[in-house]
Formats: C-alpha cells, structure tokens, sequence
C-alpha cells in the first residue's frame, strides 16, 4: 500500500524549518505614517545571546511616531541619518519563543516572553536575552506588550530619578496617557500621596489606578494651586519650568518626559535648559533614560502579580493598520497604550 505524498511546501517556505519570509511593517524613507508599508523579509536568524520571538503583540508609544517621521532631527542619530536604517516601528513585543542562540540560558522553545527589541511590527523578531523576561502568570499578550517601554519607564523616573518615599506627596502630569497610567500606579505603590493631572475624559480612569486626587486641567490650573509637591513627574511639558517650580517644595524634583513637540533651536531649549539651571537652584532639575533591562521587567511582573499594575489600553490595531495606530498616538489623545496585533 502506497503512503500519501506529502503537502507541497508553501512559497517562501523550508520544509524543514518552517516559513524563511515574514511580514512586517517599513518604511524606507522618512516622513508621513503613510510611508509605511506592508512587506516580506527574510526571516531572521538568532545570535548567540538572542531568542527568535513569534510576536503575538507590539506595543507603540510616540517614539515610534519620531522614528517614522525623522524628527526631531537627534531622533536619526539613533534611526539612521539620511534614510531609515531598519525601518520597522515598535519597541515592545509580546510572544513565543520560537528558537534560541547557543548562548541563550534562559528560555527555550515554547516560553512566553515580554520586552524590548528593534523592530517589533513584524511577525518575528529577534531580542537580546537580557532584555526579556518571562510573561506575567494570568496576563494576556495584548497588556504584555503594552508593558515594557512605558513602564519601565516610569519606574525608572519614580524609583531611580526621584526616589519616591513612603508619605511623599507625588504629582503626575499627563497621567493617562502611556507613562502616566503606569506612573500613577507606581507612585502609589511606593507609598506616595498621588495627584494626578488628566483632561476631563479621563477623571473616572485615572481614579481608579490609585490617584489620591485628580486634577481636570480644563477646569484647574495645577501650577496655581497651594500644594506643595516632593516630586513632580511632567509628561506633557506644556508649563514652564518656572511655573512647574512653583509648586515644588523647597527641596523638591521635577522629572521632565519628553512630552514636548518643539523642534529646532526650541527643542534644545527645552531639553537642555534644566540641565543648566539645575546647578544654580535649590530644586533638582532632572531629565533621564530609560534603559530596559531583564531585571527591572521582572520588578514590573512583581507589581502585576501583586494587583499593583495593571495595563490600560486605549484600542488595538492589527498589523496591517500600524500606520493608523501611530497616526491616533500622534493626535495626543491616547488613553493608555496603543497595541498592535498578530
């Protein structure tokens, strides 16, 4: 009796190892979200220390949104100068171990992970070891992949940057969006009294993440109130330093995130403006990166585990629509993390 023949592998395939070709989304110049498109590459082959991910999920946040666009300008010191040079978006992943490089002692086939790569809308990525981690017990890929670059970085302003005690009173502005819902958790976790700044929309959200106060800024000016705070964490950076001083108390930290828009010789100003002051004034001026690392993304599986953290998504898009997703980052209205799915 004859046995059956076997299935034609399918284009783009190896019957031994599986698919050699994936989709992912890229840009080959710089500009609008409508330069992205959606093409077939190689497959790519782990490194010693890296893991092969099959992406399940990709988190994206507003330095996804520079990237595409090259600006500002120090963004393609890092993307490449006159052209991307990998012009694939997003830094979180969620996913499956899919294979390992001989040095990689960690994970095996099969695990699921979270972290930080290069590249992650695709449908396979690699990422260096020791910046994974193993995905949280009972949280979905979705959340998992929202998790990382946010998180971490608000952890590294709170915990690390302005060391956050027991008792401190702790303001958070811009606190539903990516950073500020995982900033307003955080605070609260280390013990801070938490007065969150949010638009109207959000009042409800932003309370039940552990926020002792919110602050509508349509209908409060929080740089005019009495309070005073040990530490002010800006994510919007749409106050002068000088007012956000203000509400400091004499000793107090102001975190600046980022948040800003400016470009050209405003963008400087404002990126090294309180690193120059900082020396000449009784308050701590502070700007920071954010470097992820496996064992603070196991700091952040604690909270989760713990019912301390949680992930708040604004909406999910599916590969094909990344140019959408980063096109609703852009708009500043973004309620939590923006995911895309495979």
């Amino acid at each position: 009796m004859s046995s059956p023949e076997a299935p034609e592998p399918e284009a783009g395939e190896n019957p031994t190892t599986g698919p050699t070709l994936m989709k992912v989304v890229r840009h080959e110049s710089y500009g609008p979200m409508e330069v992205l498109r959606i093409q077939e590459v190689a497959k790519p082959t782990p490194q010693a220390d890296e893991v092969l991910v099959r992406v399940r999920a990709a988190g994206l946040h507003v330095g996804d949104c520079f990237g595409v666009r090259g600006s500002p300008f120090l963004m393609r010191m890092m993307t490449g100068l006159f052209r991307p040079k990998r012009g694939i978006p997003g830094y979180d992943v969620a996913g499956t171990v899919e294979a390992t490089g001989p040095d990689v002692t960690r994970f095996g086939p099969g695990d699921e992970v979270f972290g930080v790569c290069d590249g992650a809308c695709a449908e396979y990525v690699c990422a260096a070891q020791d910046k994974l981690a193993h995905k949280p017990a009972g949280l979905d890929m979705i959340r998992a992949a929202a998790l990382p670059t946010s998180g971490l970085a608000a952890l590294h302003a709170l915990r690390d940057v302005g060391k956050v005690q027991a008792g401190q009173k702790a303001l958070i502005n811009g606190a539903s969006g990516g950073v500020g819902t995982f900033a307003v958790q955080i605070a609260h976790a280390l013990g801070a009294q938490v007065t969150a700044v949010c638009g109207p929309d959000n009042v409800e959200l932003v309370q039940s993440l552990g926020a002792d106060r919110v602050i509508d800024y349509t209908h409060e000016d929080f740089t005019r109130g009495e309070d005073r705070y040990d530490l002010v964490f800006d994510n919007i950076e749409n106050r002068s330093l000088s007012e956000c001083r203000r509400i400091l108390t004499p000793k107090g930290t102001l975190i600046l995130n980022s948040g800003t828009g400016a470009r050209g010789l405003g963008l400087l100003v404002r990126i090294f403006k309180p690193l120059l002051l900082s020396p000449f004034v009784r308050h701590k001026l502070r700007r920071y990166l954010s470097v992820p690392n496996r064992e603070d993304l196991i700091v952040l599986t604690g909270y989760i585990q713990e019912g301390k953290l949680e992930p708040v998504l604004d909406r999910t898009w599916p590969l094909e629509e990344t140019a959408a997703a980063l096109a609703h980052i852009e708009t500043g209205h973004a309620r939590g993390k923006v995911v895309v799915t495979l």
